[in-house]
């Protein structure tokens, strides 16, 4: 297999064939439900909180809020209150589970749940997930996080409707200097990697840097794509607004630093300052113009024309070479 990351990736264009690229549908289904964008704010506490996550949803957009210092259930009543869907976190421990038990005893069911650990090939996350199944047996499940085409066929297997892939390559994780483990500088060649024995839909995680990323994903098999350091700057977001010599930042921090489990231990996050780029509904609407500029480069309408094309890479022994695969 190749072994390349965005950076070192261009795809190629095909003829267009639309007058305008606002006719291109850059829109995708996930879980029975239409989204605008193939796009997810990563659930993190920096990057997004219950507004925001109702603000996403009354707008077309899907969320996943984040798992910490959080009443679940009092969130899932809050969006169905609100005539929008839910879409929780949770790990794979006691409370986790006990949270499951209070939602499937109340009725309350919410849409989407995402188990998310930062090893999720784990015996751990197969049992959560019968556990979610047998109680909450119609939301959707997404766990991860995952890094091989091992993970993605037992996360499929034991019951998870989607499988999110990216350990490691986020802006402010340490996992692979911590650790000597992960996708960091090779993700999207571990997306195209576990896309290939994939049944159900992938959301890669982590690594994106410009929107042209988005794009990229999409070609290399995700279908839905979670973004943290580009959301997490904006003059709505949770994360601490700090000044440095006149400039305004935003805090921004892994889930696995220290900063957000409130101890240093098992710390695989650092923290760092976003400078702060406007409001999320602007951001949300350049990525959109900017993904149907890539389905029209790509010689399509819609957003899985963008598996059709072919690619370059840029550096290496395949340097130049076009690849038609």
């Amino acid at each position: 297999m190749e072994i390349f990351d965005y950076d070192n990736i261009l795809l190629l264009p095909r003829k267009c064939r639309v007058q305008s690229r606002s006719e291109c549908d850059a829109g995708v289904e996930l879980g029975g439900r239409k989204f605008r964008l193939p796009v997810v704010p990563a659930n993190m506490k920096t990057v997004v909180d219950q507004k925001i996550c109702l603000w996403m949803a009354q707008n077309g957009y899907f969320y996943v809020m984040h798992r910490f210092d959080l009443d679940n259930v009092q969130f899932v009543r809050d969006m169905h209150g609100a005539g929008v869907y839910a879409s929780i976190s949770l790990g794979v421990k006691a409370p986790d589970r006990a949270t499951v038990d209070t939602l499937a005893a109340e009725g309350l069911v919410p849409e989407y749940i995402t188990i998310d650990i930062a090893h999720g090939h784990a015996d751990s996350v197969r049992d959560m997930i019968g556990y979610i199944k047998a109680r909450l047996p119609s939301s959707f499940v997404i766990a991860g996080n995952v890094a091989t085409p091992e993970a993605v066929i037992d996360l499929e297997n034991w019951g998870a409707d989607a499988t999110k892939v990216g350990v490691g390559p986020g802006k402010v994780c340490i996992t692979k200097l911590k650790t000597g483990f992960g996708t960091g500088g090779w993700q999207l060649s571990a997306l195209k990697w576990c896309a290939r024995v994939a049944t159900k839909p992938i959301i890669a995680d982590g690594g994106i840097r410009s929107h042209g990323d988005i794009a990229k994903s999409i070609r290399f098999g995700a279908s839905m794509v979670m973004i943290g350091s580009l959301f997490a700057g904006h003059e709505e977001s949770p994360g601490q607004t700090v000044e440095v010599d006149g400039v305004l930042y935003k805090e921004y921090y892994g889930s696995a630093s220290d900063f957000n489990k409130g101890e240093y231990r098992h710390v695989e996050g650092k923290r760092i300052l976003e400078p702060i780029k406007g409001t999320l509904a602007d951001t949300l609407v350049e990525m959109e113009q900017d993904v149907q500029s890539s389905i029209s480069y790509s010689g399509g309408t819609k957003l899985l024309d963008l598996k059709k094309v072919n690619y370059v890479i840029l550096g290496g022994e395949n340097a130049g070479e076009h690849l038609f695969m």
